[in-house]
């Protein structure tokens, strides 16, 4: 096995410090690491990207910074003539990666989710925002882009306190657009809001490692990492394990109904851990 990591911006010949633990992890089972310029990969250069990943090494694993699914695309591409193939494959990263990819598997488990796709930098009109959100009825929401909120613009960019005020809806969604800038990725997505249990004044959340739709991992999600919780997965499962993809997470919630509901799932490559955790608790099952 090999794992391709994110090299150091300022010395590029070594793995990025926030990696570095699971790059020894992943030395310390005889496996090997390459490097990856992740910079250069953002900046559409993917060939001076993958300049340091050896030549003919067959199937590889990604462990790194939050790649654009069409970046993705290109790292593939790049990888791919060098005789390199990323074990997770550019549909499946995007199937991952966004939301609209997911939430068919998922939608039994999950809060009920609209979206439309959008380009970076183009406002919505009060119309544009109507049609997307009226199949949700009225009700709290949150709006994002396919795979990120605002969270921390929480009133301004990110909940709308009821879809039937339309005028409201608008103003928030058209907000997250704007700060978004041309981070925006795929497009919005408006989801309903669902009232999660608190522990210790945050939401009782955790997240779980995946590796061929077995879990490997429960801990705390990073946001949170002082707080544990012990999830009941039966209904999330399976669902997972459907869905087939090799590698991914899932941060799960305590609905205050006491169900276990799925907040996100996202590609396992660019999921991160959070500090504390082992990470040869997860990465020793990447075979």
């Amino acid at each position: 096995m090999t794992v391709v990591f994110c090299s150091d911006p300022l010395t590029p010949t070594r793995v990025d410090a926030h990696f570095a633990a699971q790059a020894r992890a992943v030395r310390d089972t005889g496996a090997a690491v390459a490097l990856l310029d992740h910079d250069a990969l953002l900046s559409g250069d993917p060939a001076t990207a993958v300049r340091r990943v050896p030549r003919d090494l067959g199937d590889v694993w990604y462990r790194g910074w939050m790649i654009p699914a069409d970046r993705y695309t290109e790292l593939a591409d790049a990888l791919a003539g060098r005789g390199v193939t990323l074990r997770v494959p550019p549909a499946a990263y995007r199937a991952a990666h966004e939301l609209p990819g997911w939430y068919a598997a998922l939608a039994q488990v999950t809060p009920d989710s609209v979206w439309t796709p959008w380009q970076p930098g183009k406002q919505p009109t009060v119309d544009q925002v109507a049609e997307l959100v009226a199949p949700l009825g009225g009700g709290p929401a949150i709006v994002k882009d396919y795979v990120k909120s605002r969270k921390h613009e929480w009133a301004e960019a990110c909940f709308i306190p009821d879809l039937a005020d339309v005028a409201q809806a608008h103003q928030v969604v058209a907000r997250m657009v704007e700060l978004q800038e041309e981070s925006l990725q795929g497009g919005i997505v408006v989801r309903r809001f669902e009232r999660f249990a608190r522990q210790d004044g945050r939401t009782a959340e955790a997240r779980v490692w995946w590796v061929h739709g077995e879990p490997v991992l429960i801990g705390p999600h990073p946001d949170t990492p002082g707080l544990s919780c012990d999830p009941d997965l039966t209904a999330i499962a399976p669902l997972v394990a459907a869905f087939g993809h090799p590698f991914v997470t899932t941060d799960v919630a305590l609905r205050d109904d006491g169900t276990w509901r799925v907040v996100e799932l996202g590609d396992g490559q660019v999921s991160d851990l959070p500090t504390g955790v082992d990470p040869s608790a997860v990465l020793d099952h990447l075979t």
